[in-house]
């Protein structure tokens, strides 16, 4: 098994915190369009 870099747990979350963030802006942003196409029906 290769070692990889070992990372703190802190490190971790914080890189999750991150992805979970953008996550959740695509997700709005989606929605956003989402309205606008039933808007314009």
């Amino acid at each position: 098994m290769k070692k990889a870099k070992r990372r703190t747990f802190e490190e971790l979350v914080s890189e999750n915190k991150k992805e979970l963030l953008t996550n959740q802006e695509f997700l709005d942003q989606l929605e956003d369009k989402l309205e606008e196409k039933f808007k314009l029906k």
